[in-house]
Protein backbone atom coordinates (compact mmCIF):
# COMPACT_ATOMS: atom_id res chain seq x y z
CA UNK A 1 0.00 0.00 0.00
CA UNK A 2 0.76 3.48 -0.71
CA UNK A 3 0.94 6.29 2.24
CA UNK A 4 -0.66 9.71 1.09
CA UNK A 5 -0.21 13.04 2.04
CA UNK A 6 -3.30 14.79 2.73
CA UNK A 7 -3.06 18.98 2.03
CA UNK A 8 -6.21 20.75 3.58
CA UNK A 9 -6.30 24.76 2.21
CA UNK A 10 -8.67 27.17 4.61
CA UNK A 11 -9.35 30.87 3.59
CA UNK A 12 -9.27 32.36 7.37
CA UNK A 13 -9.32 36.34 7.96
CA UNK A 14 -6.67 37.35 10.42
CA UNK A 15 -9.16 38.61 13.00
CA UNK A 16 -10.65 35.49 13.19
CA UNK A 17 -7.53 32.79 12.74
CA UNK A 18 -6.47 32.94 16.75
CA UNK A 19 -9.93 31.05 17.25
CA UNK A 20 -10.02 28.93 13.78
CA UNK A 21 -6.36 27.51 14.95
CA UNK A 22 -7.48 26.43 18.23
CA UNK A 23 -10.36 24.60 16.62
CA UNK A 24 -7.50 22.90 14.02
CA UNK A 25 -5.09 21.67 16.73
CA UNK A 26 -8.24 20.40 18.51
CA UNK A 27 -9.15 18.70 15.43
CA UNK A 28 -5.37 17.45 14.62
CA UNK A 29 -4.85 16.08 18.06
CA UNK A 30 -7.90 13.50 17.68
CA UNK A 31 -6.86 12.64 14.03
CA UNK A 32 -3.44 12.32 15.58
CA UNK A 33 -4.98 9.21 17.68
CA UNK A 34 -6.53 7.60 14.17
CA UNK A 35 -4.97 3.93 13.57
CA UNK A 36 -2.55 4.64 10.17
CA UNK A 37 -1.81 8.74 11.22
CA UNK A 38 1.81 9.20 10.84
CA UNK A 39 2.09 13.19 11.08
CA UNK A 40 0.64 16.83 10.98
CA UNK A 41 1.69 20.18 9.93
CA UNK A 42 0.14 23.39 10.14
CA UNK A 43 0.81 26.29 8.24
CA UNK A 44 0.32 30.06 6.93
CA UNK A 45 0.73 31.44 3.34
CA UNK A 46 3.89 33.43 3.06
CA UNK A 47 2.14 35.37 -0.17
CA UNK A 48 -1.38 35.18 1.45
CA UNK A 49 -1.70 35.42 5.44
CA UNK A 50 -5.76 34.41 5.15
CA UNK A 51 -4.62 31.01 3.41
CA UNK A 52 -3.78 28.71 5.66
CA UNK A 53 -2.95 24.52 5.56
CA UNK A 54 -3.48 21.61 7.11
CA UNK A 55 -0.94 18.86 5.99
CA UNK A 56 -1.29 15.76 7.44
CA UNK A 57 0.46 12.05 6.14
CA UNK A 58 -0.91 8.53 6.30
CA UNK A 59 -0.30 4.84 5.98
CA UNK A 60 -2.95 4.40 3.04
CA UNK A 61 -5.88 6.26 1.67
CA UNK A 62 -7.89 3.93 3.37
CA UNK A 63 -6.33 4.59 6.72
CA UNK A 64 -7.46 7.92 6.48
CA UNK A 65 -10.80 7.82 4.81
CA UNK A 66 -11.65 5.73 7.81
CA UNK A 67 -10.23 7.74 10.47
CA UNK A 68 -12.68 10.74 9.34
CA UNK A 69 -15.74 8.24 10.60
CA UNK A 70 -15.11 7.51 14.56
CA UNK A 71 -17.63 9.75 16.70
CA UNK A 72 -15.09 11.94 18.34
CA UNK A 73 -13.57 12.75 14.76
CA UNK A 74 -17.03 14.15 13.86
CA UNK A 75 -17.63 15.99 16.83
CA UNK A 76 -13.75 18.07 16.62
CA UNK A 77 -12.45 17.60 13.40
CA UNK A 78 -15.36 17.24 10.21
CA UNK A 79 -17.33 20.44 11.32
CA UNK A 80 -13.73 22.50 10.87
CA UNK A 81 -12.92 20.15 7.70
CA UNK A 82 -16.02 21.10 6.09
CA UNK A 83 -15.25 25.14 6.24
CA UNK A 84 -12.12 23.65 3.73
CA UNK A 85 -11.65 25.15 0.25
CA UNK A 86 -13.51 22.77 -2.15
CA UNK A 87 -10.63 20.85 -3.92
CA UNK A 88 -9.01 17.37 -3.86
CA UNK A 89 -7.09 16.67 -0.86
CA UNK A 90 -5.63 13.56 -1.05
CA UNK A 91 -2.16 12.74 -2.98
CA UNK A 92 -0.54 9.24 -3.29
CA UNK A 93 3.40 9.69 -2.20
CA UNK A 94 4.88 9.45 -5.18
CA UNK A 95 8.28 8.90 -3.59
CA UNK A 96 7.09 5.17 -3.32
CA UNK A 97 6.80 4.32 -6.89
CA UNK A 98 10.35 5.91 -7.78
CA UNK A 99 13.07 3.72 -8.11
CA UNK A 100 15.54 3.10 -5.08
CA UNK A 101 18.25 6.06 -4.92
Amino acid sequence: MTRVFVVIRFRVEESAQPEFVGRLEAAVEVLSRQKGFVAARTGRNADDPELLALSMEWVNIGSYRRALSPYEVKLAAVPLLSQAIDEPTAYDDLDEFAPHR
